[in-house]
């Protein structure tokens, strides 16, 4: 699979899924959706993992890949934002992280297969989601003890290594480490994924996409775009890019940073604009995809998408835009 999504980076910019959480509040679930009959008697609140649904309402899951795909998209992106053992340890889960990964991997590998089958001219990709979890390994969380850390890096490696093996496992064609607010824990998820190729001698494609979380231009642990590229640029990556926190608009100067300064392909899934005052993304497909075409015209990105606020109507508009561009070239894909 790795040989199909570097040929298709040459034909054409891809077209990335937008927000899963956006969509999974359109059904409104209650309590005992997310409990399902399995976990009617669980000791503890579930409503809001929206990872569990993956087990409880897996037909929701599918009929959202199964929208974004209708829309145009080239790939989706498994539902395991938080399926790692420490952001499952919220809810005392720990224990299904490997079937939560396995079954969402699964999902979105069967609505791929369905799709590409169709039209096996627009081969359909799944893209493994590995979260930042809730804790950083550069940071302290206590103001008064700057020293101390809630996570290590090891202990991050590890759960990482389970998710990843677990959504390989379900059939996801690359890993996407995503919403990066803290480089040394992508740190620990690429070296966890370099890990399971060594030892299984495997050739996995790897996407990495960090976040800028303000005007500065740095993430949440303080790198600029450029330190944030510098420092993951020793480990084989498809693609290095930006998504959340930021509108498109906003994240422009930023991905102008990264792209004139490697041959990776380069990835842009902003949010719908910046939240309002109640916290909801108020732009549409059209403004959306009209400062997209930014991006396009300056020959900024490769693989483009939408994070919080964007809906198959937003995908849908941006694929209309992409198809009428050519890829940003890809030096570093002419051999492969």
């Amino acid at each position: 699979m790795k040989k199909d999504i570097y040929k298709e980076l040459q034909k054409r910019i891809l077209v990335l899924d937008g927000a899963m959480g956006t969509m999974l509040q359109r059904y409104n679930f209650e309590e005992e959706d997310f409990r399902g009959e399995r976990f009617k008697d669980f000791h503890k609140p579930l409503k809001g993992n929206n990872d569990l649904l993956s087990i409880t309402q897996p037909q929701a899951i599918a009929e959202v890949h199964s929208k974004y795909f209708e829309a145009g998209a080239d790939m989706v992106e498994t539902n395991t934002f938080s399926g790692t053992t420490i952001a499952m340890a919220d809810y005392d889960l720990e224990d299904l992280v490997y079937e939560i990964n396995f079954e969402s991997a699964k999902i979105a590998r069967k609505v791929a297969d369905e799709f590409t089958a169709k039209n096996p001219e627009k081969p359909r990709f799944v893209a493994g989601a590995m979260g930042p979890t809730n804790k950083t390994a550069s940071l302290s969380p206590d103001v008064n003890d700057p020293g101390f850390r809630a996570i290590s890096f090891d202990e991050l490696r590890v759960a990482y290594k389970q998710q990843a093996q677990a959504l390989l496992d379900g059939g996801a064609d690359l890993l996407l480490v995503e919403t990066i607010f803290d480089t040394l824990n992508a740190k620990a998820a690429l070296f966890a994924i370099d890990e399971l190729k060594e030892e299984q001698n495997l050739d996995v494609p790897v996407m990495i996409s960090g976040t800028i979380t303000d005007a500065s231009g740095r993430t949440l642990s303080g790198q600029t775009a450029e330190a944030f590229l510098i420092s993951v640029s020793h480990i084989p990556l498809l693609s290095i890019g930006f998504n959340c926190a930021l509108g498109a608009k906003q994240l422009t100067p930023h991905l102008e940073v990264v792209s004139n300064r490697t041959d990776l392909a380069i990835s842009a899934y902003p949010n719908a604009g910046l939240p309002n005052a109640f916290g909801e993304y108020d732009e549409t497909p059209d403004q959306m995809a009209g400062q997209i075409k930014e991006y396009l015209d300056k020959q900024l990105v490769n693989i483009i998408g939408g994070c919080c606020g964007t809906t198959p109507d937003h995908i849908k508009a941006i694929a209309e835009v992409a198809s009428q561009y050519s890829p940003r070239p890809l030096k570093s894909l002419a051999t492969v």
